[in-house]
C-alpha cells in the first residue's frame, strides 16, 4: 500500500497546470480557434510581483514600422502605409522615460530592480474595432493602468492572452473579438506576430533593441554618412 501511495504521489506531482494558451519554442502556434477566449473582464492582464515602481513607468502606441522593427520583420516600403501589414494591430512599447527609468531603478538598487520591460501587442478581429479603440485608448499610459483601462475598461469585448518571455523583453500579446464572435477575422495576422515573437532571440539590452529613430535612449548613436 504505501509504495502505490508513493507512485500516485510522485504521478500528481508530474501533472503541472498550464494556461491553454500558454506557448513555447517547442510547441507549433495553434489554430486560432482553439485559442481560450475570455470576458475582458476575466482575462490576465499585466503582472508586476513584487516591483511596484514599474507600475509609474509609462509605455506608448507605437508607429506600424516600429512595430515590425521589434518583430525583426523584412524592411517594408515606407511610401505606401496602405500595404503595411497587421493593420488590425496596436502595440504599445516602453518610453523613453521608462528605458532611462528602468536602467536608473537597476543601478539605484544594486542591481535588485529589474530592468525587465513590457511590450503589448493587441490583435483585433477587424480594422474597424482596432479604429473603434484606438479613438477611445490614450496614445501613452502608465502600466499600472492597463489592466484596468485597456483591458478590463473594454466592454463588450473579449481576449485570448499569450505571454512570452524573451530576456529582458516580456510580450504580452492579445486577441481581441466582439462577445458572442464565432472564430477570429484576423486569425493569419494573429498566427504570424506570436510566430514571430516565439522566432525571437532573447533582447540583452532593450535599451539599445527598442530605441527607435525618433526616441534617442542613452545608447544611441547618430548614423554615420558612408561614401558610395
Amino acid at each position: 500500500m504505501g509504495e502505490r501511495e508513493k507512485d500516485k504521489k510522485q504521478k500528481h506531482k508530474k501533472q503541472k497546470h498550464q494556461h491553454p494558451n500558454d506557448q513555447t519554442q517547442s510547441t507549433p502556434i495553434k489554430p486560432a480557434s482553439d485559442f481560450s477566449f475570455k470576458p475582458s473582464s476575466e482575462v490576465k492582464g499585466l503582472r508586476f510581483g513584487s516591483q511596484f515602481i514599474v507600475k509609474s513607468f509609462t509605455i506608448r502606441r507605437a508607429r506600424p514600422l516600429e512595430l515590425l522593427k521589434v518583430l525583426s520583420f523584412p524592411p517594408t516600403d515606407k511610401a505606401d502605409d496602405r500595404k503595411l501589414p497587421f493593420p488590425s494591430t496596436t502595440a504599445y512599447l516602453p518610453t523613453n522615460f521608462t528605458i532611462l527609468a528602468h536602467h536608473a531603478w537597476h543601478t539605484l538598487t544594486l542591481g535588485l530592480g529589474t530592468k525587465k520591460s513590457k511590450v503589448l501587442v493587441f490583435v483585433f478581429e477587424s480594422e474597424s474595432l482596432k479604429s473603434a479603440v484606438d479613438r477611445i485608448w490614450p496614445p501613452e499610459i502608465p502600466l499600472g493602468e492597463v489592466n484596468k483601462k485597456l483591458i478590463r475598461g473594454l466592454n463588450g469585448c473579449e481576449m485570448a492572452r499569450f505571454k512570452f518571455r524573451k530576456g529582458c523583453i516580456t510580450f504580452y500579446v492579445y486577441a481581441v473579438r466582439r462577445m458572442g464572435t464565432v472564430g477570429f477575422g484576423c486569425a493569419d495576422d494573429l498566427r504570424i506576430i506570436l510566430q514571430s515573437v516565439v522566432e525571437l532571440k532573447d533582447f540583452l539590452d532593450h535599451t539599445a533593441m527598442l530605441a527607435m529613430p525618433n526616441q534617442r535612449s542613452i545608447s544611441f548613436c547618430p548614423p554615420v554618412a558612408m561614401a558610395h
